[in-house]
């Protein structure tokens, strides 16, 4: 059995952000994944490995380095790769390259739940952080809302939203740097967070009626990007239960402090996709979704990935 190897600069181009969310919907519907996280070494330079099998796609896992401060020396914070193992003989049929996976499943991983979450007419997105997740964002995000005319990007940096914003001509929809967070966050239809934080960056008391707000930087528990008030505020969904409340900050520390329960969490993409209908309740509803990328994400990915190569 040949082996496929699929690197980024291969495959980035013929991604479409329409497709790739479809095939997570699709990947919901199927039965629910076996997971597992490993995760070593401090918390600024973690090794994160993690394993996904679900019936019908087989087995991947992939593992990354998470090093904070890479982007200072001009390196990627996110390196590493995934192994994908075919249902029915496990054989090994593909290695790609760590980034592909996580770029396309990381933003594919909010868009579907702002496809249920979001008003439909939005047209104001904006995004906390400057990195490769907020580029992949902008892409995917105005490919399935084309209702959105307008994307703010905000950095703890102006220089770095600045420049974010200058790789985006004017067109269908204008990107600019946002100078005040607050507000932005004030005016936007669509939050979407994608920080390293271990404090939180947006305040309730900013949110207005309405909005939608997709948390995704936090993955370990001493992380979070939201403060208790947004989170006991709004209508609360995650993209899986098993992978988030026990596991994430973002979820842990407001359970702890007694601000929410676990049972504040009123569905995953699970619930979601098999109703297949949206879940917001009103024109004013504020709803946040929390991102925790799970490895059965990896793997739904992955498998839209081989069909990309495949299709090629």
């Amino acid at each position: 059995m040949t082996i496929r190897q699929i690197t980024y600069d291969d495959t980035i181009e013929h991604v479409s952000w329409p497709d790739a969310v479809a095939a997570l919907r699709e990947g919901h519907r199927l039965p629910p994944a076996q997971v597992a996280d490993m995760f070593l070494g401090p918390g600024n330079a973690t090794l994160l490995s993690r394993g996904a099998w679900i019936e019908g796609l087989g087995s991947g896992v992939k593992s990354v380095t998470v090093f904070d401060d890479n982007p200072r020396q001009g390196l990627p914070t996110i390196q590493g790769g995934m192994l994908v193992f075919e249902p029915k003989n496990g054989c090994l049929e593909a290695v790609i390259e760590g980034r592909l996976v996580t770029e396309i499943k990381t933003a594919a991983d909010s868009v579907l739940g702002a496809t249920y979450l979001a008003r439909p007419d939005s047209r104001h997105l904006l995004i906390v952080g400057g990195g490769t997740v907020a580029r992949s964002l902008i892409k995917a995000y105005t490919a399935v809302f084309p209702s959105l005319k307008r994307v703010s990007i905000w950095t703890r940096r102006q220089e770095q939203a600045r420049a974010v914003a200058a790789e985006w001509p004017s067109g269908a929809f204008t990107v600019k740097a946002a100078p005040d967070l607050a507000e932005a966050a004030g005016q936007a239809d669509i939050i979407s967070c994608a920080t390293m934080a271990r404090e939180p960056v947006l305040r309730g008391a900013w949110i207005h009626p309405g909005t939608h707000v997709d948390l995704i930087g936090a993955y370990k528990a001493d992380m979070r990007e939201a403060d208790d008030d947004l989170i006991s505020r709004a209508s609360l969904y995650v993209d899986s239960r098993e992978t988030t409340i026990h596991h994430i900050g973002e979820l842990m520390m407001p359970i702890a402090s007694g601000a929410i329960s676990e049972a504040s969490v009123i569905g995953d993409l699970y619930d979601l996709a098999m109703d297949g209908a949206s879940a917001r309740r009103s024109p004013d509803e504020i709803t946040v979704y929390k991102n925790g990328g799970g490895a059965h994400l990896d793997l739904m990915t992955a498998r839209y990935i081989s069909s990309l190569v495949s299709n090629t």
